[in-house]
């Protein structure tokens, strides 16, 4: 595993599809939360892995908009959610309290992201411009 840390270089088409991807996942994260917090308060045990059955089966179909984004960045708000509500949920040796707060709902900010993968494959690093799935090639200012 690689993590790379670099500004893009993006032109207008590619801006607005990073913004879309991130309004994508705020979106489905806080329907998840809202979803997990009304199964939770009439006694059932929800996870990620029922949440997106519901969303992609019940309410996926209800917004066309979302057949234009990749599906990986509702998969992974889902598995964040997850992990969210684990952190609060375990406790710590000393604390006795979870190692989190509750996780909130999201908001619009300038620190919106995502998160995409390339279905197991690596994404293809060559020099300033990168292929990232889903969005195409994109320029960075530094070399890789």
């Amino acid at each position: 595993m690689k993590s790379i840390r670099t500004k893009l270089k993006l032109n207008n088409k590619q801006k607005t599809l990073f913004a879309q991807h991130a309004g994508y996942s705020r979106w489905c994260y806080n329907w998840g939360l809202s979803l997990w917090n009304a199964a939770y308060t009439d006694g059932y045990k929800p996870n990620p892995r029922k949440l997106r059955e519901v969303f992609t089966n019940h309410t996926k179909p209800l917004y066309p908009w979302m057949k234009n984004l990749s599906s990986k960045v509702y998969q992974y708000a889902f598995i964040n959610l997850g992990e969210a509500f684990k952190r609060f949920f375990s406790f710590g040796m000393l604390r006795k309290q979870g190692l989190g707060k509750r996780p909130r709902f999201k908001k619009k900010s300038k620190s919106d992201s995502f998160t995409i993968d390339n279905c197991g494959k690596p994404i293809e690093l060559n020099g300033w411009s990168h292929k990232l799935p889903f969005i195409g090639i994109v320029k960075t200012y530094e070399q890789e």
